[in-house]
């Protein structure tokens, strides 16, 4: 399955300044364990943003990234085409999409859930992630207790989606 997974202020707000809204220890945490030794997929800038511009560890990192250029240290994709062909070894298994903005609302009608971390406060973001709640077809199916991290009240949600696209439709089933 396809899954996005993101945290996101009360305005859906991710991101601003190519970098994370708030330091949450809890919601890092969370990401870390839910997306080790998986697949995470993400655009350029996502990787950029990360410590030093690395790849995350112990994770096949995949990067949408027209123009850029191959590296030995995650799997680079020039194209949504050579995107689809880069994920197809793990299909079966999760796929996590990680950000950013424009790649979250390329690949969000291809995922089957959301895992998103929502913040009690306005960050006062540049980017925003779609708001699932107003979003067609897509139902919340948890929302835990509320943590505190960071300074700041958390919950962690799923939404589901009743209707993903098969991001390889049109090919045989293996």
């Amino acid at each position: 399955m396809i899954r996005a997974i993101v945290a996101a202020d009360e305005r859906w707000g991710i991101g601003r300044k190519n970098g994370l809204l708030f330091s949450l220890p809890e919601d890092m945490k969370f990401f870390r364990e839910t997306t080790m030794d998986g697949v995470i997929a993400m655009g350029s800038n996502t990787l950029l943003s990360f410590p030093g511009g690395k790849p995350l560890p112990r994770r096949v990192n995949v990067v949408l990234w027209p123009g850029g250029e191959k590296r030995d240290d995650c799997i680079v994709a020039g194209s949504m085409a050579e995107l689809v062909e880069a994920l197809r070894p793990y299909r079966a298994g999760d796929i996590y999409i990680v950000g950013g903005a424009m790649f979250y609302r390329t690949m969000l009608p291809y995922c089957g859930e959301a895992l998103v971390t929502r913040v009690s406060a306005d960050g006062g973001a540049e980017v925003f992630f779609p708001d699932l709640d107003a979003a067609y077809g897509w139902e919340k199916t948890y929302e835990s207790a509320p943590a505190f991290t960071g300074g700041y009240e958390i919950r962690f949600t799923r939404y589901v989606n009743s209707a993903p696209k098969d991001l390889w439709a049109g090919e045989e089933r293996k």
